[in-house]
């Protein structure tokens, strides 16, 4: 059974970064060496598995050649304790 995404802010983020890796035509190790992220781990935040830390995000955004406001903007806020 594959885990569901921790919120749907997580999932939408993850979504994002998806959608610009492929428009770059990037594989996930490309983007995951790149920002200093293992692969799987950046996999999981393709999932919406994971929630990155500010650095991360920073280092992830700039891979992939935007603004980290881009990535977070208008993003609806977790009702819940993420799970991670």
């Amino acid at each position: 059974m594959t885990k569901p995404p921790i919120s749907d802010a997580a999932r939408i983020f993850g979504e994002r970064v998806r959608a610009r890796r492929q428009e770059l035509g990037l594989s996930q190790e490309q983007i995951a060496e790149g920002s200093q992220m293992h692969w799987s781990y950046f996999g999981q935040v393709e999932r919406g598995r994971r929630n990155l830390t500010l650095h991360s995000m920073l280092r992830l955004a700039a891979v992939l050649g935007v603004d980290a406001g881009e990535l977070v903007r208008g993003l609806p806020v977790p009702t819940k304790p993420d799970r991670d």
